[in-house]
């Protein structure tokens, strides 16, 4: 009589898969016996897959077959984590990461009357894909089909209570957490809605680009509820479907706190929903993690030092302003200097920092508020944003009796600050007295570290030729893979360009010079442009040419060109 087997101690790894029943107990032991390291989900699947005579895919690289999943009910293909590949000679391929599949395979059996043919994958790649091309919440609209006596109305209609109805309802309320959750999960920075004739269209912002999410074609049925949803979550009057709303959501995600800015615009084939993410809780960065060259954070530094004067930022909505001020304010916090920051909103939550919230509604305005702080004996001052000449003129006057004052302004570079000043109706002898530093800021993405490959294309070569920075450097081009989404890229860093305002400058100023005229000078003085700081960058191979390209001015890609 044989004996037993000899008992074997299961690794944790193998331990969950029996419990996900993506192996048995005796295969899990089998496998323990080889005395293999159970490292990774694929190579336990790959093992087993030799076991039972199946065929493995990672999922890296299959063309899946879009029409195939319509042939299925999205809801099995979820819960059973089971994804169609491709149908040939009679049979369909199904990726799975569980072997013991039998009753989602069978009711998939049921539906086609084909035969099925298993495939072993990993279930994040199982997952990802099924993602990827049923689209975001395809088992909750598969549900809401399924109901009996769900009805959407249309926007033309005048029975609001259906709608607000509908937008309670379990699945509706179901979806849009989806989206929410997803969009956190991929470190999105907006979400936007869009309708249009035959669709409702779904992109989130991710490091500064839009990129579509796949969704069900149905969802354009839900469009009212689903804005309604949101209007319910944002407190606004889901009755008003004529002019602009704006309002904003606080969530809870895995113990990170997120603040919601939601506006909603009336368009053509309904209301369009744009919801801007704020992490209240994502930890700010030092001013050593901005990425600075060493130049230009060793003059930053002795700006943030100077008893008083007036620090701009510059640059598009989105380009990191806000971050590298708050680096900046987070830099000089201490028990000696009070600092008082008025926001419209306010984006991080800064500890021994008083924060004033801009409420337009209220008669809380930028200039209003900026009274009252001076009356509050500040040291600094952070202002969100310049936008209008009184702002601006009351800035210079606290600057000039004796606080330092830090801002934003929306010019396309550092001189281009000083005649925006000027233009806004600030007297220039005030600007050229007040103002001691200006640094304009753009985001590009930074390549992905998994499949970044050296760029020896031809246009490369090009530019190396005809940019001496980048005469010997080993430039990388994005490729694409699963772990930044085939984008090529993730995260972003800030490029840099810092003028200080020199007596030269000032003197230009104060007889009417151009921004060309300051730019030229400033440059003399050491100021290096945002292209040349991207080539900077660039050579330390943590983005590409063309990501630097896109971000800068025409002017400056001229110049690198001569």
């Amino acid at each position: 009589m044989p004996s037993d087997p000899p008992l074997v101690e299961r690794p944790a790894l193998l331990a969950q898969m029996v419990e996900n029943r993506q192996l048995s107990p005796s295969d899990a032991d089998a496998f323990a016996r080889l005395g293999a390291p159970a490292e990774s989900e694929a190579g336990v699947l790959q093992w087993l897959a030799g076991e039972y005579g199946l065929a493995f895919t990672s999922l890296d690289e299959v063309d899946l077959d879009r029409a195939l999943s319509g042939k299925f009910p999205a809801r099995v293909l979820l819960k059973e984590e089971l994804l169609p590949l491709r149908e040939e000679d009679g049979r369909i391929e199904i990726a799975l990461s569980r072997l013991f599949a039998e009753p989602g395979l069978d009711c998939l059996k049921a539906f086609t009357h084909l035969e099925l043919k298993p495939v072993l994958a990993p279930s994040e790649a199982v997952q990802r894909e099924i993602k990827k091309h049923l689209g975001v919440g395809a088992d909750t609209l598969n549900l809401l089909e399924q109901e009996e006596g769900f009805q959407v109305v249309n926007d033309d209609a005048n029975d609001d209570q259906d709608v607000e109805k509908a937008a309670e309802d379990a699945s509706i309320i179901r979806f849009v957490n989806q989206i929410l959750s997803d969009a956190v999960s991929l470190r999105t920075s907006d979400i936007h809605v869009e309708p249009f004739e035959h669709e409702l269209r779904i992109r989130y912002r991710i490091d500064g680009l839009l990129q579509e999410v796949p969704v069900p074609p149905q969802i354009k049925r839900f469009q009212p509820a689903i804005v309604s949803r949101i209007k319910i979550l944002s407190n606004l009057d889901i009755a008003e479907k004529r002019v602009p709303q704006d309002g904003r959501i606080k969530i809870r995600i895995k113990n990170t706190e997120i603040d919601i800015r939601v506006s909603v615009i009336p368009m053509l084939h309904g209301e369009a929903v744009v919801l801007r993410l704020l992490r209240q809780s994502g930890g700010l960065i030092g001013l050593e993690g901005l990425g600075m060259a060493e130049r230009d954070r060793r003059i930053f530094e002795r700006v943030l030092e100077m008893p008083h004067g007036i620090a701009l930022v510059t640059g598009p909505t989105g380009s990191g302003k806000t971050t590298t001020l708050y680096s900046a304010l987070t830099q000089i916090n201490d028990a000696v200097r009070k600092i008082i920051t008025i926001e419209d909103p306010v984006e991080y939550q800064l500890k021994g920092i008083n924060q004033i919230q801009v409420v337009e509604k209220a008669g809380m305005t930028f200039a209003r508020g900026l009274r009252a702080i001076l009356r509050h004996d500040p040291d600094v001052v952070l202002i969100g944003e310049i936008r209008d000449r009184e702002t601006a003129q009351i800035a210079v006057q606290a600057s000039l009796t004796g606080h330092m004052v830090f801002s934003t302004l929306h010019t396309n570079d550092a001189p281009g600050a000083l005649t925006r000043l000027v233009d806004m109706g600030v007297e220039p002898y005030l600007v050229a007295s007040s103002l001691e530093a200006v640094m304009a800021q753009r985001l590009v993405r930074v390549l992905c570290p998994e499949c970044k490959e050296v760029d020896c294309s031809d246009r490369t070569q090009a530019l190396r030729d005809r940019v001496e920075a980048l005469s010997k450097a080993t430039i990388y081009r994005a490729v694409g893979c699963k772990e930044c989404r085939m984008t090529g890229y993730t995260g972003r860093q800030a490029l840099f360009e810092l003028m200080t305002i020199t007596p030269p400058i000032r003197q230009v100023l104060l007889r009417g010079g151009s921004s060309v005229e300051i730019k030229e000078i400033a440059r003399r003085d050491g100021m290096r442009t945002l292209l040349e700081d991207g080539w900077r960058i660039v050579c330390n191979g943590t983005t590409t040419p063309a990501e630097v390209l896109r971000v800068s001015k025409d002017e400056d890609a001229a110049f690198a060109a001569e």
